[in-house]
């Protein structure tokens, strides 16, 4: 059987419950559902908001990659990711990967592969937006983002 993939990029908010039950759903042989959920965070009060912005096609195209190299991985039985744009308030949910397979191991690293990856290559540009009223200028991507990536080189 075919894995169930699932990948999107959206304005809307994602609920996360309702995208575990239906990855739980799939099959009589999911025996581990991994997730991972990245929110808006205030940085300390200091922003009011996130504004993510991607590349419309591209980054879908990218993260169906991603997506695919998962599957070749790990026998998946399938996965979710979706990844919002717009307008991110602190606890809003950004991005979400779950991932389901017969057994943990390959649930939790499929999903840890994913962010990884999502956090690397996939076209999303972030601009803070400051709660003293001030807009930030794009934030720079971190090194210790692309070493997690690269880890994946030596262990897939």
């Amino acid at each position: 059987m075919q894995p169930r993939l699932i990948f999107r990029v959206q304005a809307e908010p994602f609920d996360l419950a309702q995208e575990v039950k239906a990855l739980a759903a799939i099959g009589d042989d999911v025996g581990a559902v991994a997730s991972f959920t990245g929110y808006c965070r205030s940085e300390g009060g200091r922003l009011a908001a996130l504004e993510l912005e991607h590349y419309p096609g591209m980054a879908e195209e990218e993260i169906g990659r991603v997506v695919q190299d998962a599957v070749t991985r790990w026998p998946l039985s399938g996965l979710t990711v979706i990844h919002r744009f717009g307008m991110m308030r602190p606890g809003d949910g950004i991005v979400l990967v779950v991932t389901a397979s017969s057994h943990r191991t390959a649930a939790f690293e499929a999903a840890e592969f994913l962010m990884d990856y999502l956090k690397t290559r996939a076209p999303f540009w972030k601009k803070e937006h400051r709660a003293d009223g001030s807009i930030g200028e794009w934030v720079e991507a971190k090194d210790f983002d692309d070493k997690a990536a690269e880890r994946w080189q030596t262990l897939g």
